[in-house]
């Protein structure tokens, strides 16, 4: 009998929340839940993957477009229908998982962000938590229409105000940062612009090719406001169809 450890069901969670992952986020979540604070080897990760698929918990594909395997949790594992690999939002998915195998390694548990309350609100790609640290995260592949950015600036604010945010990190392609900057200029309070941090880190495919310790400088600071520390919520269990 296959014996299923810890790790491999902290492994799956992982995967159930940020739906699918590359081989190289595989690395990195799977060095973090090791102990390591460094990225698996690839035959590790390999190894690994093909022991879950064997065991029906998982599942992998190899897209023409994509470097390398995308995987992802089966419905077997965490309850969730297979994701759509076709949609125009994959690579943005799979950043996603790079940014938050790379917090894990760092020590942070990562989390869906609650659902929109309201047309005015706004949901962010993940939410990194250390302790007393919470950070909002955004992928930023290609930049947004410069009239949403007020919108969603404006709530930033709001939640570093009276979220308990320490900071947002945006995480972008070189436009695309430079955009994210421009607009935090003009609609981030002074007081709480160096709390919003835009980092070239992606290529326009959505590989990471920025270096991994540019996004620990200037490590935050707990911030004194009293906000709701996001927690995990059914919803992120619930199934979703392809």
């Amino acid at each position: 009998m296959v014996q299923i450890t810890r790790r491999d069901d902290e492994m799956l969670e992982w995967l159930g929340t940020v739906r699918m992952a590359d081989m190289e986020a595989i690395q990195w979540a799977l060095g973090a839940l090791n102990g390591f604070g460094a990225p698996a080897g690839r035959r590790v990760a390999q190894r690994w993957v093909s022991r879950m698929v064997d065991l029906g918990l998982a599942n992998r594909e190899r897209l023409t477009y994509q470097e390398g395997q995308v995987v992802w949790a089966t419905h077997a594992a965490v309850g969730r229908t297979a994701p759509n690999l076709y949609r125009q939002t994959t690579r943005h998915e799979l950043a996603v998982a790079a940014v938050s195998a790379r917090y894990l390694a760092r020590g942070y548990e990562w989390f869906r962000d609650r659902r929109p309350m309201s047309l005015q609100d706004h949901q962010v790609d993940g939410v990194a938590v250390k302790g007393d640290v919470v950070e909002l995260i955004e992928v930023e592949l290609t930049a947004k229409k410069l009239a949403r950015y007020k919108l969603i600036h404006n709530h930033h604010g709001q939640r570093m105000a009276t979220g308990g945010v320490s900071r947002v990190v945006y995480l972008c392609t070189k436009d695309a940062a430079r955009v994210v900057a421009k607009e935090a200029d003009r609609f981030i309070f002074r007081d709480q612009r160096h709390r919003l941090v835009a980092l070239p880190v992606f290529d326009v495919k959505g590989r990471w090719i920025g270096n991994d310790t540019d996004l620990w400088e200037g490590a935050p600071e707990p911030v004194s406001n009293a906000g709701e520390i996001p927690t995990p919520h059914l919803w992120e269990r619930e199934e979703v169809s392809s």
